[in-house]
């Protein structure tokens, strides 16, 4: 994204592991008036969101979603690099992405369906106990971490030594966000910090499984949290009602379904919500 709004296209980026960038969106056109299937556009590599096999709590959130309204559920699948949601969303091949950083101005925002925050992933017996990046355990540390994303300049500036990993590529090719997970449980890092989705579905696949520590505390001037809607194209208020009226009903089965992925949840208020704690704090 180009001038203020440069943090959401980094923020895309890291929620999506590729660069999202596109040009001005293209003027109203009519609302559908049926809808008989719900048309998803979604990467097709982009765990732990959307893959082809169906495999990311996205893609459950979608099949969930389209059985609520009873129509069957189709793919438009596309990396999520330049020009995506012009050539899926715009093109009205595909009606809704399932996940949109709020505020991304190129669609059309629902209703948001979770919160989540940059998370620390670290070996289980690791000593760097912290939940702010400008806490001065940093110091020294080997820390893995995307380039261009929000901890990056406020992890150099605590004194950590940075690995970094490339923002912009196409999921096909790289999948850095992992990648810096991965590096972690071999020993390459000390650990790494990104975005909460990412941190909590890669750390616990590992073997053993890493410490996940959200980033709650934080008190830098770096954007951690993120609402996550869904986005629709501009001019459709009837469907994002229709989505909006899913989420409000369905929010604790959507919960359910990131937990299942461990993901890092906030409620309203910032706090973390414990697995444990039940889903409707999250609304």
């Amino acid at each position: 994204m180009r001038g203020s709004g440069r943090w959401l296209g980094i923020v895309m980026a890291c929620l999506l592991g590729t660069a999202i960038t596109e040009g001005e969106p293209r003027a109203d056109v009519p609302e559908l008036e049926r809808r008989d299937e719900l048309r998803v556009c979604a990467d097709g590599n982009n765990l732990p969101f959307t893959n082809e096999a169906g495999e990311g709590f996205e893609n459950r959130i979608a099949e969930l979603m389209a059985d609520d309204l009873g129509v069957p559920l189709s793919y438009v699948w596309a990396p999520q690099v330049m020009g995506f949601v012009r050539n899926t969303l715009e093109l009205r091949i595909c009606d809704v992405i399932i996940g949109v950083a709020a505020g991304y101005g190129f669609v059309q925002n629902t209703t948001d369906y979770y919160r989540s925050v940059y998370s620390l992933v670290v070996p289980a017996d690791s000593d760097l106990e912290v939940s702010s990046l400008d806490d001065a355990a940093f110091e020294g540390r080997h820390i893995g971490v995307v380039s261009e994303t929000p901890p990056y300049v406020v992890l150099r500036r605590a004194g950590a030594t940075i690995k970094g990993y490339v923002l912009q590529t196409d999921t096909r090719v790289r999948t850095p966000a992992k990648n810096a997970v991965e590096d972690v449980a071999k020993g390459v890092t000390e650990g790494a910090v990104v975005w909460g989705p990412i941190a909590g579905y890669y750390a616990a696949r590992q073997d053993p499984p890493l410490k996940v520590i959200p980033l709650v505390d934080d008190t830098t001037d770096a954007r951690l949290s993120y609402r996550i809607t869904m986005g629709v194209r501009q001019g459709e208020p009837h469907w994002k009602d229709t989505i909006n009226d899913f989420i409000d009903r369905r929010q604790d089965d959507i919960n359910a379904i990131l937990a299942d992925y461990d993901v890092p949840l906030l409620d309203r208020h910032g706090q973390l919500i414990h697995p444990d704690s039940g889903g409707s704090d999250a609304e």
